[in-house]
């Protein structure tokens, strides 16, 4: 049984919204952890407009949309404890008010009920649209991992995970890894670097061997933790973006921290984690490192753990190290003692 006490996902009724809860309670049952479902309704006028009959209205009609993804998980796992959640406002806010203490929150790609029109895919060359505004807004707001349902067809049985040395990274890896183990999978690490950027302050094969150094020595603890687990290294010279979706096609699930080790502060969702939400050819899992809220006891544990473990680091550890922890929230501390 995990130490959280449910799994929270978003439904809103479309038929993508069927396959989300499919996966959900999958997940769920593996994890051994209760289910929450949640739905959001929202009048988008001034309620000094809106006459109250109507409001119930509005309210009774979301009740039954809650009520029908309730039944739906409970048909498809009559054993699992299912709870449900009717909130009002942006789906996103529902969600999060929720999963203070969940273990995952799941959620479809466009989420809000969004559903094509006829004639949408022709308009659009049959490219597929980026993600909604939900599933962007939970998985850069929440504290716990957000798993962003982009497909659902059985793939090859890889979890690519996106590894740079930042704290994002490392909970990306332990997520990775745990999913992987539950459900029987293999680990593809990858590191994307373009060429160039191994030639800025020093010898680029040396800076590249590096890299396959930093690498190596982030996943080798989670293979002695998940022995389990088949796991192996990838180092590509190309842009993150490029590096991760080509890992990623024909993968499970692509999983990779909210930010990178150049992530900037204010930034709560990195460049590359927003563009493999939007693009990337499987289902993406944002994992987020522990979040404090005391600055100042966040900032203290930043350097003392800069003074612990850049002891034998490579100069392209130590640099990556002090950007990553001098702009991040440290990892829980459990997190830590394993490494």
């Amino acid at each position: 049984m995990s130490r959280h006490s449910h799994l929270v996902v978003g439904y809103d009724g479309s038929r993508e919204g069927e396959a989300v809860i499919r996966w959900a309670v999958g997940e769920a049952r593996l994890r051994r952890v209760a289910l929450t479902i949640c739905h959001a309704w929202r009048f988008d006028y001034p309620l000094t407009q809106m006459d109250p009959e109507w409001l119930g209205i509005i309210k009774r009609m979301a009740e039954h949309v809650l009520d029908h993804g309730v039944f739906r998980a409970r048909t498809m796992a009559p054993t699992l404890k299912v709870n449900k959640s009717l909130l009002p406002g942006p789906a996103s806010s529902a969600l999060l008010h929720e999963a203070d203490d969940a273990e995952l929150i799941v959620v479809g790609k466009h989420g809000d009920g969004a559903r094509e029109g006829p004639g949408d895919g022709h308009r659009r060359g049959h490219r597929e649209r980026p993600a909604g505004s939900t599933a962007v807004q939970t998985a850069a707001q929440a504290s716990c991992p957000v798993m962003v349902l982009r497909r659902t067809e059985p793939a090859d049985g890889r979890i690519v995970v996106g590894v740079d040395g930042s704290a994002g990274g490392d909970a990306a890896l332990a997520f990775a890894f745990e999913e992987a183990a539950l459900r029987g999978w293999h680990v593809h690490a990858v590191h994307g670097s373009r060429d160039g950027d191994f030639g800025r302050g020093g010898d680029p094969e040396t800076l590249r061997r590096e890299a396959g150094v930093m690498l190596e020595r982030s996943v080798s603890p989670w293979r002695d933790k998940y022995p389990q687990v088949a796991a192996w290294t990838h180092l590509m010279l190309e842009p993150p973006r490029e590096a991760l979706a080509n890992a990623a096609a024909g993968a499970e699930m692509l999983v990779i921290g909210d930010r990178g080790a150049g992530g900037f502060e204010p930034l709560m969702l990195g460049s590359v984690s927003q563009a493999m939400i939007h693009h990337a050819p499987c289902t993406v899992t944002v994992a987020h490192p522990w979040r404090g809220s005391d600055e100042q006891s966040r900032r203290a544990a930043r350097a003392d753990e800069i003074r612990r473990r850049r002891v034998g680091l490579t100069p392209f550890e130590r640099m990556r190290l002090i950007r990553s922890l001098s702009q991040r929230p440290v990892a829980r501390p459990d997190r830590l003692e394993e490494d």
